[in-house]
């Protein structure tokens, strides 16, 4: 959240005119766990306390599986509710999660039918791979990568990503979730695997700017940003 969404941010720069500043707020957790998502989880209406004192224009709830461990849906429950607490401190502001930003621009793209992968253990991107079915979209094959620490999520590799996807069958997919994870960098792949699949490619960063855009209502190309950021959608 804090890497690559202001890096997608900064290449807007470079083609429209509009200029923005970042604001973070953290949640605690050390290892990606289903008891740590939840207790993480917690914390996420103090931090919109805290950002609305910003007086910000927008907000995004950056991890995707502490949502998607919350049951069925959540990400509406999630966004409502920190809504709330922005207006109840006088600042209100839109609420996007990276969760229901993934799930949205999946079927903005008009995509049925994903491939998926994630940094989290087997357990955890099941749990992933069956929310976002039940939001109406198959995930016809997923990739574990099996990292729990939080910490070594985002020193992963990304040149490691389009060796991981040209070893899966995607030929009935209709697009590649690169990164399930804000957490996990994957922004520099991102052209590299849409060329070499012929497929989109999206990631929870793209997905997440991509709505927050939305909620601004401004328009949503961003250079190298893929499919999903071209402007079209």
């Amino acid at each position: 959240m804090e890497t690559e969404i202001p890096a997608l941010l900064r290449l807007r720069e470079t083609i429209a005119p509009e200029r923005f500043t970042f604001h973070s707020s953290r949640m605690r957790m050390k290892h990606v766990t289903k008891e740590e998502l939840a207790a993480m989880d917690g914390q996420s209406d103090r931090c919109a306390l805290e950002l609305s004192d910003a007086q910000v224009d927008v907000m995004g709830y950056a991890c995707l599986v502490a949502i998607m461990s919350m049951g069925h849906g959540y990400h509406n429950q999630s966004a409502k509710r920190l809504h709330q607490v922005t207006v109840d401190n006088g600042n209100p502001a839109p609420v996007v999660t990276s969760a229901g930003a993934l799930c949205e621009g999946i079927k903005a793209i008009g995509a049925k039918k994903v491939a998926v992968v994630a940094p989290y253990m087997k357990p955890l991107t099941a749990m992933v791979v069956d929310y976002i079915a039940n939001e109406g979209i198959e995930v016809k094959v997923s990739h574990a990568l099996e990292i729990s620490d939080n910490l070594a999520v985002a020193a992963h590799d990304t040149g490691r990503l389009p060796g991981i996807v040209s070893g899966l069958d995607i030929a009935d997919c209709d697009a590649v979730v690169l990164s399930a994870c804000v957490q996990m960098p994957s922004l520099a792949a991102v052209s590299m695997v849409e060329a070499e699949t012929r497929k989109p490619v999206l990631t929870a960063s793209i997905a997440t700017t991509w709505a927050m855009l939305k909620a601004l209502d401004l328009p949503t190309r961003v250079p190298g940003g893929g499919t999903l950021l071209s402007g079209a959608y």
